[in-house]
C-alpha cells in the first residue's frame, strides 16, 4: 500500500480510504467487522464515517458498528486514522442540525462515544452551513482541537468559494484551517475541476473522492447489464441512459487495456494531482480485495487523453474553461 500526506497536513494516510456508509443498512456488524480487519492487512489505514450513516436517525448505525470494531483491541484504533462528520439532522429538534457551535460540541461528543474513543482524526463538515459565521465554526472546531478530542477539520461537499472564505476564516483567527475536502468526483462527475479542485491545491487541501465509480456506472454496468447480472432503476437509470455512449465507449476502451472498468475509474483518480484517497465503499470482503487493483494500473498520458475524450468534463479550470 502506498501512503500519502492528507493535504498540507503531516497525517499519512493510505492512497485507498475504506468508506463505512454500507456498514448497517447493506452490511452486517460482523461482516463490517471483517472488512475493516481485511483493510487493516491490505494496509488501508483510512476509514470514512458519519454521525447520520445508517440512516436511522439519530442512532449513528455506523458508527456504533466501527466503535465495536475499534473496542476488540488489537491496535485496531491506533492503527487506524478514522474520519467523520457532522451535519445531518440526529433528531427532529431544531439545534441536532447543520454547524452551530452548540451543535459541533454536543454531535462531537456523540460520535465520540459511538465511536469508543478519545479523539476524531479527521472530523468534516459534510454539508456547507450558509447561515453559520466561519468566527463561530472556527471557534468551536478550535476549542475541540485544543481539548484534543479532534485534530484535524475537513470539509465535504463546499463549493470552491465556501473553502476559499473558510480558510480565509481561519487564517485571521491564526487557526490550522481545512486540510481536506471529500466531493463528488469521477470520469462522469467532473465539475469540481472547475474551481473546487484548484482552490484545494492553492490551499493545500487533500481531495478525497465520494462516488469514484458514480453509483456503479463506471463499474462495468453494460457487460453486468447484458449478463444479467445488474439492472439499473430510478436516477442511476436515467443516468445511464444520459450517458450510455460514454460508457459504452469507456467499456471498450477498457477491454482494450484488458483491465476493469471499476479499476480503471479509480486507477484514473489516483492520477488526478489533487487528490488524495478516493473512497471506496464495498459491501463485501470480496468487493474490497477487487478494489486494489486500481493500484496496480499506471494509466500513460494516451490513455488519459483518450479517457478525457471519452467523458471530457468541464474543459479545464475556471475560468479558462468558459472564458477567453
Amino acid at each position: 500500500m502506498d501512503y500519502t500526506h492528507l493535504g498540507r497536513s503531516g497525517l499519512s494516510v493510505s492512497r485507498l480510504c475504506l468508506g463505512t456508509m454500507n456498514f448497517g443498512p447493506e452490511t452486517t456488524e460482523k461482516d463490517s467487522h471483517a472488512i475493516m480487519d481485511r483493510a487493516l492487512e491490505h494496509g488501508i489505514n483510512f476509514f470514512d464515517t458519519a454521525n447520520v450513516y445508517g440512516w436511522k436517525k439519530g442512532e449513528g448505525v455506523t458508527e456504533k458498528i466501527v466503535g465495536g470494531w475499534f473496542k476488540q483491541g488489537g491496535d485496531r484504533r491506533e492503527k487506524t486514522v478514522i474520519a467523520t462528520k457532522l451535519y445531518g439532522s440526529m433528531s427532529d429538534w431544531p439545534n441536532d442540525t447543520f454547524l452551530s457551535a452548540r451543535n459541533i460540541r454536543l454531535a462531537c461528543e456523540a460520535s465520540l462515544k459511538r465511536l469508543q474513543t478519545d479523539y476524531i482524526d479527521l472530523y468534516q463538515m459534510h454539508h456547507v452551513d450558509r447561515d453559520t459565521p466561519w468566527d463561530e465554526i472556527w471557534e468551536a472546531f478550535d476549542i475541540l482541537r485544543t481539548q484534543g478530542k479532534v485534530l484535524y477539520i475537513g470539509s465535504s461537499n463546499h463549493a470552491g468559494w465556501h473553502i476559499a472564505k473558510g480558510m480565509e476564516a481561519a487564517r485571521r483567527r491564526h487557526s490550522t484551517g481545512l486540510v481536506s475536502e471529500q466531493s463528488i468526483y469521477n470520469l462522469l462527475t467532473r465539475d469540481v475541476e472547475l474551481e473546487v479542485l484548484p482552490a484545494c491545491e492553492d490551499y493545500g487541501l487533500g481531495v478525497i473522492p465520494w462516488s469514484p465509480l458514480h453509483g456503479g456506472l463506471l463499474a462495468g454496468v453494460l457487460r453486468k447489464e447484458k449478463e444479467g447480472k445488474r439492472r439499473t432503476e430510478g436516477r442511476a437509470k436515467e443516468a445511464l441512459e444520459d450517458n450510455r455512449d460514454a460508457i459504452e465507449a469507456y467499456e471498450s476502451f477498457c477491454a482494450e487495456l484488458g483491465e476493469e472498468p471499476a479499476d480503471v475509474g479509480i486507477a484514473w483518480l489516483l492520477a488526478q494531482p489533487a487528490v488524495t484517497a478516493p473512497i471506496i465503499g464495498p459491501r463485501t470482503i470480496e468487493q474490497l480485495d477487487g478494489s486494489l487493483k486500481a493500484l496496480e494500473i499506471s494509466l500513460d498520458d494516451k490513455a488519459l487523453a483518450r479517457l478525457d475524450e471519452i467523458f471530457p468534463g468541464p474543459g479545464g479550470t475556471a475560468p479558462e474553461a468558459y472564458a477567453w
